[in-house]
Formats: C-alpha cells, sequence, structure tokens
C-alpha cells in the first residue's frame, strides 16, 4: 500500500511518515503519541488518523476501490445499497456567479461528498456536475450497508449546510435505495468508459432525491426495514415516482437515535425470547450472584456474528432486574474504533440525561453530570472528576472547580480520567451491585480497552459483574485474568431452531421439506433462522386456517436481504480468492479438491492458497490433505451468497464445464449430473436469488 496516497487530504504528512520509516506494515500500529512524535500536531487530523487506522485494521483483505486505468472487475450480482445527492438551486446560482467562481464552488461541494462518502467506506461512482451518485456495498462488501449509507447522507447534508456559494449557505438533497442489481460492467468507449450499474436500485435512488426537501435525507421502504429504530424517521405521504408505477412508501431521516444498545435498535418489536441457551444463562447467573456476594466476575462470551451474544445478554439484564442493582451499558461502535474512550462518553451522556442533538446551555449540561456523579452515595464527586469527566462531553469546568487539571501532561489527563471512570464504576459498587455490559468488544477503542485491564483488580473485591461479548476475532489481553470465565455460544441444535421456527409461525406448523431447508440454510445461527421469517412473506408458502402449505418449488427461496450485506462482506474480505469460492458455490455444499481445481482451472499452488485462506476464514472446512482433501461450506447461506453473486451466464458456463469433469470422473451419482444439466440449461428456472436445490448440498 502506497502510504502518501493512503493520508489523501493530510499528504503533508507524507514526507514525516517516510522519515520515521513508517510504512503498510507498521500501520496499524501507530499510537497518539507515535504520530505526535511523527509531527501530526494538530489533535483533530491525529483523530482523522486514528479512526483511518482503526479502520483499515478491521477490514485488512479488502480489495481497494477500483483505480483509473486498472482492468475493470468482473461484473456481478449482489444488494447494492444507492445513494443520490444533488446540491439545490445549482442552476440559479450558476447564473449569478462567474463560471470560475461557480467551477470553486462545484469543487468544495464535490470534495465535501467525496469527503463524507470515503469516510464511512462508500465508493464515488460518478459526478454528474452538481449530482453526485456513489455506491455501499461494492467493491467491498460491509455488514451494515444501510447504515452506512444513511449515516453518509446526514452527513453530507451537514457539511454542505458549512459551504457558501454567491454569499449564501449552500445545500444539497439526498436519496437512498436499497435492492438487487448487476455491478461493474462496462458501459461507453474511450474515456467515457465506466464500470456502472444496471437495475432498479439507482433510478429509485435518484427519484426519491428528488422528492427530498433542501437539506434532507428521504430513504427507501427497504433502508427503513434494515436500520431498524437507528434512527428517527418521519414518514412521507407516498408519491407516484417517474417512471415506477406504484405508489412508493418512503421516510425523511431526522437523525441519529441516542440508544444504549444497537441490539434494541435493530430490534424495535422487541426481542424474540431465548432458546437453547440453558445452561449459557445458568452460568451467567451464577457469576451475578458470586459477584453479588463481592466476588466480583468477568465473562467474556464469545461467538459468530448473529449466534445470541447479545441476546443472552438481554435475557441476563431481564433475569436480575427484581435485584436492586446499577446498569452500566458500553456500545462499542465500528464508526467509533479509533475514538477514545467512545462508548464511555455515550454512556456518560446518557446516564447524565444528555442528549448531544440538543442544543442545551453548558451550565446545564454540567449540573446534570454532577447530579449524576452525586448519585451513587449522595455526595459530592471531587472536583478533579467534574472537571475530568465534564471534558469527555467537551464541557470546560474549570471556572467553577479551578484550573488544577491544566497543569497535568497529557498522559497525565489520561490516567485520571481512566481513574475517575473506574473509580466511578467501584463506587457504584458499594452501595448495590453493578452490572457492566460491553457490547462489540471486536470494535473497543484502546483506550477503553485500557480502562477495562485498569479496572479488572479492584473488580476483583467488589459487587461487579462485567459481561464482554465479542466476535472469535477478539485477541482479549485479560482473558488470563483470575476473575475472567470464557464462555463460546455455539450453534442451536435442531430442536431449538424448531421452536424459533414455532414462535415465528405462532405455531402453525410448516411443511417438513420446508422446515428442512430452513434448518439446512440456517445451520443453527439463530439471526439466520429468525431471519428466515422472510420465507413467509415470499409467496413460496400459503397460510391456511390451521398450518402452511408450499406454494411451489423451494428452489425459488431468497436470501433475505437483512442478510445479504454480512453474507457478501464475509466474501469480500477475502478478495481475490472470492472467486474460488463462487466456483466451489457451483459444484455444491460439499465437494473435492480434484474437482474444484478443475472446474478453477488455477495452478496447483494458487489454488492451494486459496483453499487454505478459505479454510483460515473459516468460510469451508477441510478434510484430508490435498490433493485428497474434501471441502465442506461452513454456512449454506454463505453458499447462496457466492453462487448468487455470479451472472446467469457464468452460472451456464460454469455448470456446463462442471458436468463434462463430473463425466469424466466415472463415480459420480446420476441425480447430481442432472441437477448441474438443469441449471446449465436453464439458469431461469429459478429467482434470481434463488437457493441451491437442496440435493446438490
Amino acid at each position: 500500500m502506497d502510504i502518501a496516497v493512503w493520508l489523501e487530504g493530510l499528504g503533508r504528512y507524507s514526507s514525516a511518515f517516510a522519515d520515521h520509516g513508517v510504512n503498510a506494515a507498521i500501520l496499524s500500529r501507530l499510537t497518539a503519541a507515535d504520530l505526535a512524535e511523527i509531527g501530526v500536531r494538530a489533535v483533530g487530523h491525529r483523530r482523522k488518523l486514528l479512526d483511518a487506522i482503526a479502520a483499515l485494521a478491521s477490514r485488512p483483505d479488502e480489495p481497494d476501490p477500483p483505480q483509473a486505468g486498472a482492468p475493470p472487475r468482473p461484473a456481478e450480482r449482489r444488494q447494492l445499497t444507492v445513494l443520490f445527492a444533488d446540491l439545490c438551486g445549482s442552476t440559479a446560482l450558476a447564473h449569478r456567479l462567474d463560471p470560475e467562481e461557480m467551477r470553486e464552488v462545484l469543487r468544495a461541494y464535490q470534495n465535501a461528498v467525496a469527503g463524507e462518502i470515503g469516510r464511512f467506506e462508500g465508493y464515488v461512482a460518478k459526478f454528474m456536475g452538481d449530482g453526485m451518485l456513489a455506491y455501499f456495498g461494492w467493491p467491498r462488501a460491509h455488514e451494515d450497508e444501510a447504515e452506512r449509507a444513511v449515516r453518509a447522507g446526514l452527513a453530507i447534508v451537514a457539511a454542505v449546510a458549512k459551504l457558501q456559494g454567491g454569499g449564501q449557505p449552500l445545500a444539497c438533497r439526498v436519496g437512498i435505495a436499497t435492492g438487487l442489481v448487476v455491478v461493474g460492467h462496462l458501459i461507453g468507449e474511450g474515456s467515457a468508459r465506466e464500470e456502472a450499474v444496471v437495475g432498479d436500485t439507482p433510478n429509485l435512488a435518484a427519484r426519491l432525491q428528488a422528492a427530498a426537501e433542501p437539506g434532507a435525507v428521504v430513504i427507501g421502504e427497504l433502508i427503513r426495514r434494515l436500520v431498524g429504530d437507528l434512527f428517527s424517521l418521519r414518514p412521507i405521504q407516498p408519491r407516484v415516482l417517474k417512471g415506477i408505477p406504484e405508489p412508493v412508501p418512503a421516510r425523511r431521516v431526522l437523525g441519529e437515535r441516542v440508544l444504549e444498545s444497537r441490539f434494541a435498535a435493530r430490534r424495535p418489536d422487541g426481542a424474540a425470547p431465548v432458546v437453547g441457551r440453558d445452561q449459557e444463562l445458568a452460568l451467567l447467573l451464577e457469576r451475578w450472584r458470586q459477584a453479588r456476594d463481592g466476588e466480583g466476575q468477568l465473562v467474556l462470551l464469545t461467538g459468530e456474528a448473529g449466534i445470541g451474544k447479545s441476546r443472552i445478554t438481554e435475557a441476563l439484564v431481564e433475569a436480575v432486574a427484581e435485584d436492586s442493582h446499577v446498569l452500566v451499558r458500553y456500545q462499542c461502535s465500528p464508526y467509533h474504533a479509533g475514538s477514545a474512550l467512545h462508548p464511555a462518553i455515550q454512556h456518560l451522556a446518557h446516564a447524565a440525561g444528555i442528549d448531544i442533538d440538543v442544543d442545551e446551555p453548558p451550565e446545564n449540561r454540567l449540573a446534570r453530570v454532577e447530579a449524576w456523579l452525586a448519585g451513587a452515595d449522595g455526595s459530592a464527586a471531587t472536583s478533579e472528576a467534574i472537571v475530568l469527566l465534564g471534558a469527555l462531553l467537551d464541557l470546560d469546568a474549570t471556572d467553577r472547580y479551578g484550573s488544577a487539571t491544566s497543569v497535568l501532561t497529557p498522559q497525565q489527563r489520561r490516567g485520571r480520567t481512566l481513574a475517575a471512570l473506574v473509580e466511578r464504576l467501584i463506587g457504584s459498587a458499594q452501595h448495590q451491585p453493578v452490572l457492566w455490559v460491553i457490547e462489540d468488544a471486536h470494535w473497543i477503542d484502546p483506550t477503553t480497552l485500557e480502562m477495562l485491564e485498569l479496572a479488572l483488580d479492584r473488580v476483583r473485591g467488589s459487587a461487579v459483574l462485567v459481561v464482554v461479548t465479542a466476535r472469535p476475532t477478539f485477541a482479549a489481553s485479560f482473558a488470563s485474568h483470575p476473575v475472567v470465565t470464557r464462555l463460546v455460544l455455539n450453534r442451536l441444535a435442531r430442536g431449538a431452531v424448531q421452536l424459533i421456527v414455532e414462535r415465528i409461525t405462532a405455531g402453525k406448523p410448516l411443511p417438513g421439506v420446508l422446515l428442512d431447508e430452513i434448518a439446512a440454510r440456517s445451520d443453527g445461527v439463530p439471526l439466520f433462522v429468525e431471519e428466515m421469517k422472510a420465507v413467509l412473506e415470499s409467496g413460496a408458502v400459503l397460510e391456511t386456517a390451521g398450518a402452511y402449505q408450499l406454494a411451489g418449488s423451494l428452489s425459488g427461496l431468497a436470501i433475505p436481504a437483512s442478510l445479504h450485506d454480512s453474507l457478501m462482506a464475509r466474501l469480500d474480505r477475502l478478495h481475490p480468492v472470492k472467486e474460488v469460492a463462487q466456483a466451489a458455490a457451483v459444484i455444491g455444499r460439499s465437494f473435492d479438491h480434484a474437482t474444484i481445481a478443475a472446474l478453477s482451472g488455477l495452478p496447483e499452488p494458487a489454488l492451494d492458497d486459496a483453499m487454505r485462506r478459505l479454510v483460515e476464514a473459516e468460510l469451508v472446512f477441510r478434510r484430508g490433505t490435498p490433493p485428497e482433501a474434501t471441502y465442506l461450506f461452513k454456512h449454506a447461506l454463505v453458499l447462496d451468497a457466492a453462487y448468487e453473486s455470479l451472472l446467469k451466464t457464468e452460472r451456464v458456463a460454469m455448470h456446463t464445464r462442471l458436468i463434462d469433469i463430473l463425466e469424466r470422473s466415472g463415480d459420480v451419482p446420476p441425480e447430481v449430473k442432472a441437477q448441474h444439466a438443469e441449471a446449465g440449461a436453464c439458469p431461469s428456472a429459478r429467482s434470481p436469488t434463488g437457493s441451491w436445490p437442496a440435493g446438490g448440498r
């Protein structure tokens, strides 16, 4: 990676980075102190660089956006979130301004928009004068593309509102939509050639933008379902948009909600009952009883995305609700992994009753902080604690409590701030037990992690239970501490899957073949099981008075839209070996080394490396060693996502080649060859997002 290119707008530091020997290999280990030594003096610049470093570290294997002159990426079918932005009143503005002045206005506008798109890791596809088209979900996918796009939209309208044109503030409008597209193909000739998107989604985003008021962000219905309660929304009267025959429901985004838990925001209708986790919940309750008796504990709860970490944590919160206790929630965020103490600041604001989006006199906010700090035991907090913790909320309390902290070095101030946070926590535990929940620690910032490590020795002798949830990739530096218990959540058994399905269907039985299909595709991951409720809305089943009945073939079942982004994100992290996963998906859920070698056409060393990476990423399991190895996709839905990302023409070609390969092997059941022959002859026989036939797994 070219460090100078990566620095983008902070290119003034390129030579300083080079002089200090900073390269891509050590970039992820840089600290704020390192940046200061390098010469990055401005706090804002250090924060921007740390945020970018944290984001870079979280996706080491993701592909870079396409560069000018680079060969085009293969076209793919995928769910894409499209953002369309337009500068309001640009025609009138161009009439008033000199062309050179207008050029500078457009340049400032485009820089502001592109900066916010890049901050949320979207891809600027095209500038069209005063309009801009951006993609979220290509060339790399994240598990939360809809949320990223909405956050980017809000940031864009705020950034543009700060710009001036002809002595007046500028304004823009934004429309956002999600849907299935073909992306990556080339259109145009010569210098006009570009990689474009084909599908209804860009048109819908453009129409929603046109329907928005100046300074507004308007989203489509699918986006609304994907973001849940993360944002405050206001319904817009459904209207007929140009080129779309039916009235389109839409909502204006008013702003981000201040919520303690992302899990609760994702499930506005409330959490579903816990199923199949009796033993795990019993262990958590036992650790709570120990903590309540003064033997502080920490439970590190790990498991893959969707396995139920947040849900079982909520079950613990509900189970101890009748006990007198203090609940402290720290919610880590993928957007603030480099922002020091972000979870603590969010908790402080929420606990003190401060709405950061509402204008309020600083003295009123400071009074709230003082009242909250005194709430633990009724006594006033130290002046130093009020000054340090108030500063986390950008409140200056030195006029009231003195400026003694102003003589502290940055390191001393940081240390005393952490000590004040820990003291607040332990002080509360002297009066009633504390349940301290740290959610999504795989996104924790280094300073909050340091605070947790500092707190552990004092937790040991206090009435505190710490529950830390994280994905398996989280490297817990505190895991060997005596108070730590590690609890790994595994997949649910078939009986538990059936109980979840029965709750979704309100007790009405499903056809046995459909239940088998849901169990096979969800692989015991609770989130996958719950999202398969989309099957009931797909038209594949009919509801009668006492049961559900199949309305047609199972081959048309689609991957739920809520899972598309997370599944594609797993594949995109493996670029460029994703193509091998796609070829394997054509074969089926299980496949052998000889078949994937023949179908992929890769040299043996390259294939061995690709399969090693797929195994290390836990997308596939391997049994035996090449060339005698056999493989199995870990999740059927990952297989589906890989298969569905192929163009239909590519599927036909691969199935056709595969039939020849299977014919030569001589020991393949006739029904398997027939399935591939059917898929190769009629790729449209099932839905564009249809699953692989059950027999092919």
